[in-house]
């Protein structure tokens, strides 16, 4: 049993850097199981924190220091979901393009036969920002505060609704049609056509458009049906979106780990070379700070309005993991904080101070 107490206390010592673990590891295992006793068979919670945690302040440089550990891991964990927001955008590279126009007025006459949709266009990307794929001539807008436009494109079209015709019975005919073609049909979403302008309101009285969602292989479907009221005619409208790509889980999960590693490496370096009398120490703190706080607010402030976008309404394909980090919303956020992290690296790799020596009297 202390030969496999050992064994497990050295597996925990790997948090050290290897010069540590050679000088004092057989040193610190012994201390560890005269501590120990006879009967124990693994490290205590306790015994595995402080190890790592010890063993990470040696790695990075600062063996004193009580928070170098936990500036670490904020760093390690918003760079690696980065990394994998930006492995996930190459994963939907292997989606197949979007329906053709001809396509997909073939599938709506599959589930509406009766309605004759109109305004279907051909889509250029799998996602663009204002009609267009991203590129040079609207990165100004996708930095300035438009970030929002840039989106999963679609190819939709709409059609009147009929006279004197109940959107339940359109409703009710997409579902069965839906169903019979081969589409998984999600529960019906209801949503207001306009609030409330003041009193007196009745929210009972507001008309509601239902929005429903189906998927089938690698299309999903979103078609929603507004009644007619005293402000605008009846209207149906249905687009196709491609779902996910399969290979999105393992490319973010690749990418996501070797961001990671990157990160946690190169914040130790910089944390070793700032150790001591460097002349940019504070600096360099500072535009840590700065860094993780412009990479991780629009992760804080997106991550609860997704999830609950998430749970109120059916979803076939998720959100693109980019948007549950605030992006590109906050693009413009995550270029400062890049620049900020770029500009303390650079500081960090300025030679330090050599260390002052003691003059002897006379």
């Amino acid at each position: 049993m202390t030969g496999q107490l050992a064994r497990r206390y050295r597996r925990l010592l790997f948090a050290y850097p290897r010069a540590y673990r050679r000088a004092r590891g057989d040193e610190l295992v012994g201390a560890l199981l005269d501590a120990a006793g006879s009967d124990r068979t693994r490290p205590s919670v306790r015994e595995a924190t402080n190890l790592v945690g010890h063993g990470l302040r040696a790695r990075l440089g600062r063996p004193a220091s009580r928070t170098v550990v936990a500036w670490a891991v904020l760093t390690t964990v918003v760079c690696g979901l980065l990394a994998a927001a930006f492995a996930t955008r190459a994963g939907w590279e292997t989606a197949r393009p979007l329906p053709r126009t001809a396509e997909a007025q073939a599938m709506l006459a599959e589930i509406l036969p009766d309605q004759k949709f109109t305004g279907i266009e051909d889509e250029p990307a799998l996602f663009t920002i204002y009609g267009s794929p991203l590129g040079r001539s609207t990165v100004r807008e996708l930095l300035l505060g438009d970030g929002g436009e840039y989106s999963q494109a679609g190819v939709a079209g709409s059609a009147p609704l009929p006279p004197m015709t109940d959107p339940a019975e359109i409703v009710d005919q997409a579902r069965h049609n839906m169903r019979a073609h081969g589409w998984r049909v999600y529960r019906p979403i209801f949503q207001d056509l306009y609030g409330c302008t003041g009193p007196p309101c009745d929210p009972t009285t507001i008309p509601q458009s239902t929005i429903i969602v189906a998927g089938r292989g690698d299309t999903t479907f979103t078609l929603e049906v507004t009644p007619t009221d005293s402000y605008n005619p009846g209207r149906i409208s249905g687009g196709f979106l491609r779902a996910t790509p399969v290979a999105v889980y393992p490319l973010a999960l690749a990418g996501g780990i070797a961001g990671a590693l990157v990160a946690f490496l190169l914040f130790a370096w910089a944390s070793r070379r700032t150790e001591g009398r460097h002349p940019a120490r504070a600096m360099v703190k500072t535009l840590l700070g700065i860094a993780l706080f412009l990479w991780w607010a629009p992760t804080l402030l997106a991550v609860p309005s997704m999830a609950w976008h998430t749970i109120d309404e059916p979803h076939p394909s998720w959100h693109p993991m980019w948007e549950w980090l605030g992006q590109p919303v906050f693009s413009l956020f995550f270029v400062l904080g890049c620049g900020s992290a770029l500009l303390g690296l650079a500081l960090a790799a300025l030679p330090g101070r050599a260390p002052q020596r003691a003059h002897s009297p006379g």
